[in-house]
């Protein structure tokens, strides 16, 4: 029979379930003083972390809780629900295996795109800073881009919000990436093709650099700041996942860039993705893989702990004068 796995169960286990419910069940939950309510459960409250069903003495802290407890799947469809997976097949023989749904059925697709409404703001960016710094990246670079208006800290969540503008400067995306979890996500009605950009000190610079995410886009700058590879004085763009979309739009207004560095993840997905850019007309590309991990925040975190390791070597060599 098929089942999950212990890593699967662990996977599944880091997924927020206040995350969980504002994106798959918006239209079924109410703030209500400092939590957040079900409307088809009014006693079940989720807050601080956690939810609790006071009718039924039940409480949890997780999605998958939240899916088994709460809504009654199976274990095993709760996993691959929340990971997008299907179940590992066992040793021994069974019937064929229904494939699992990767999205939650009380998500209810719009019948057409909704409106972009940007995150709010919370009144200060503390977390963000203090989050993105522990991912690595440089704090004057992140101080850079909340005084250009491109990052900041989402009211109540405290999330990081990546913005990403038109032609004409007006926001039309935004990417959403939890502070003390693994959720991210694109802002409800972003266009994708206005992804987030990072400006070079010369807008005149015909190369730009592309990556699946705005935090590797961060962190490759890291490393040129810091000098752990060479410098790259191009533009560096975020497309938000593999789409090539992004850079089209790009390229199609800023016409004077000729050259692609292609930066996505060192995985099949990646690969597909750097295979499609080399296809587009008009540019030269060129393949940069990440140098440790898989993408370009595990390169910059790999090669600061190996810094601070030999700085400590060295300094734990010095003779006592």
């Amino acid at each position: 029979m098929a089942g999950v796995t212990k890593d699967q169960i662990e996977r599944a286990r880091q997924y927020d379930v206040l995350d969980y419910v504002l994106r798959y069940e918006g239209d079924n939950v109410k703030r209500v003083g400092s939590g957040y309510r079900t409307r088809d459960h009014p006693s079940l409250e989720i807050k601080s972390g956690r939810w609790r069903w006071y009718s039924r003495g039940l409480t949890g802290r997780t999605a998958l809780d939240y899916l088994t407890d709460v809504r009654g799947y199976g274990l095993v469809e709760a996993v691959c629900m929340l990971l997008g997976e299907q179940p590992a097949a066992r040793s021994g023989k069974s019937k064929p295996q229904t494939p699992v749904k990767t999205i939650a059925p009380t998500a209810k697709p719009p019948s057409e795109r909704l409106p972009f409404v940007i995150p709010r703001h919370h009144d200060n960016n503390n977390r963000v800073i203090a989050y993105l710094q522990s991912r690595g990246i440089d704090r004057d670079l992140i101080m850079d881009c909340i005084e250009r208006g491109i990052l900041y800290e989402r009211a109540y969540f405290h999330d990081c919000v990546f913005k990403g503008k038109d032609e004409n400067g007006k926001t039309q995306y935004a990417a959403i990436r939890s502070t003390t979890s693994d959720f991210k996500r694109d802002a409800d009605g972003s266009v994708k093709k206005c992804s987030f950009l990072l400006t070079p000190d010369d807008p005149n610079s015909a190369a730009v650099a592309v990556f699946e995410a705005p935090i590797d886009a961060l962190s490759h700058q890291t490393l040129c700041k810091q000098g752990f590879i060479s410098p790259f004085n191009g533009w560096r763009l975020s497309l938000g996942g593999t789409s090539e979309s992004g850079l089209a739009y790009f390229l199609e207004h800023h016409p004077h860039v000729t050259h692609c560095l292609i930066c996505t993840d060192d995985d099949e997905a990646g690969e597909l993705a750097a295979a499609k850019i080399a296809g587009l007309p008009g540019i030269t590309t060129e393949r940069s893989l990440p140098v440790h991990g898989g993408d370009w925040n595990e390169t910059l975190q790999a090669v600061q702990k190996a810094e601070r390791t030999q700085n400590r070597a060295r300094d734990g060599c010095n003779p006592c004068l």
